[in-house]
């Protein structure tokens, strides 16, 4: 399957197969345990990541890359002031503990050097096991090979972090959920030329 980059139109396709991918993520099931209430959480973070051309699919949803290209951020700024609402509304009680981990998140984050984030990446349930996420994974890493750029991402489900590695990752810390039950790994690659 030939990656191709997203657009505005593939918003529900793209929040329907990173929503399914991550039912089962350990981490984003302690955050949003309730059916239903991650799909408009992922939904909200995909759809500012789309002003940026780094958003692909594979096939029709197959796999899914959300990437922040170097000197971009998540979310606008205005989408930022919208986040606590929105996880009130989500999660109710449990919003103090996921806007902690959110905070986490950035904390871990290298500023410089430049580098591309790896917001998500997911694989609908209906091809998980045929390498389509690797695959999509490896086509991405060969584009900012070809810019020279760093590439950065945060792996939720430590069984990923093998992958990771495989394509040139290396793990350069970890942080953990408020109550420490869950461990997230950063990882970095090292631009290539």
């Amino acid at each position: 399957m030939v990656p191709r980059v997203a657009t505005q139109a593939d918003l529900a396709g793209l929040t329907d197969t990173l929503t399914l991918a991550f039912e089962r993520d350990p981490l984003w099931r302690w955050a949003f345990p309730e059916p239903g209430t991650l799909r408009p959480f992922w939904r909200f973070f995909i759809e500012s990541a789309l002003r940026y051309p780094w958003v692909w699919v594979s096939g029709d949803y197959a796999a899914a890359a959300v990437w922040i290209p170097p000197g971009g951020s998540e979310l606008t700024d205005e989408a930022e002031e919208q986040v606590e609402p929105l996880l009130r509304s989500l999660i109710n009680d449990r919003a103090a503990d996921v806007m902690a981990l959110l905070d986490r998140f950035e904390e871990s984050h290298p500023p410089e050097p430049p580098h591309y984030y790896l917001d998500l990446l997911g694989i609908h349930p209906g091809h998980r096991g045929e390498g389509l996420g690797m695959a999509l994974l490896a086509d991405n890493l060969a584009r900012i090979d070809q810019e020279g750029a760093h590439a950065y991402l945060e792996s939720s489900n430590p069984a990923n972090d093998a992958r990771y590695e495989r394509l040139g990752f290396r793990k350069v810390g970890e942080f953990s959920t408020p109550d420490g039950a869950h461990t997230v790994a950063t990882m970095w690659r090292e631009a290539r030329a």
